[in-house]
């Protein structure tokens, strides 16, 4: 069966983005970024591996998945089809049709369609974002890819959505961890079933 995979940067104090949607604080450069982009060079948007001349074929993921606000951000930075590439899905009950011919429009239960996308043959699922899509898909999420920056932001979107109500503890065990020079770190969990 195939995973969902959360994976998403992150400040220390849980935040995925600004609370208008921005992620400029996010540092770019160092030294995580080439080492985690080698490992999962599909997470790249479609134009920035075509500037970068990142051919590598997909090895861990083949469909990606994303509420509405984290496609609109790519809509803001010049593409409607973010991740070309991979088979894409957004998740949206305001959109009246798709924002995209290559991206499929889930508006219905987006948890009915992750189950029976775990069920197809393929690669892994990768849930990029948001936080409130992250927490409704909780229960089908199978890990946390986190890139961990050194930053307290204060307020923002939370890693899970806010005001999260679970009926009880999700527990994730540490499958690896690695922190580079410039600070991030870079935490692989898996749940604990």
């Amino acid at each position: 069966m195939r995973k969902l995979t959360y994976y998403v940067a992150a400040t220390i104090d849980g935040f995925i983005a600004s609370e208008d949607g921005a992620v400029d604080f996010f540092p770019v450069g160092g030294d995580h970024g080439p080492a985690i982009t080698a490992q999962y060079p599909e997470t790249l948007p479609t134009k920035v591996r075509e500037a970068l001349g990142v051919a590598h074929r997909s090895t861990t993921f083949d469909t990606v998945i994303m509420g509405r606000k984290t496609h609109d951000f790519g809509v803001r930075t010049g593409t409607s089809s973010p991740y070309s590439h991979l088979r894409q899905f957004v998740v949206s009950q305001a959109l009246p049709e798709s924002p995209d011919p290559d991206i499929e429009l889930i508006s219905g239960d987006p948890l009915a369609r992750v189950r029976e996308l775990k069920r197809e043959k393929g690669l892994g699922i990768w849930l990029c974002g948001g936080g409130e899509l992250a927490q409704t898909l909780l229960p089908e999420i199978d890990q946390v890819f986190l890139k961990l920056y050194p930053i307290v932001l204060g307020r923002g979107r939370p890693l899970f959505g806010a005001g999260a109500r679970l009926p009880e503890a999700t527990r994730f065990r540490v499958l690896t961890s690695r922190v580079f020079e410039d600070g991030v770190a870079f935490l692989k969990y898996s749940r604990i079933r």
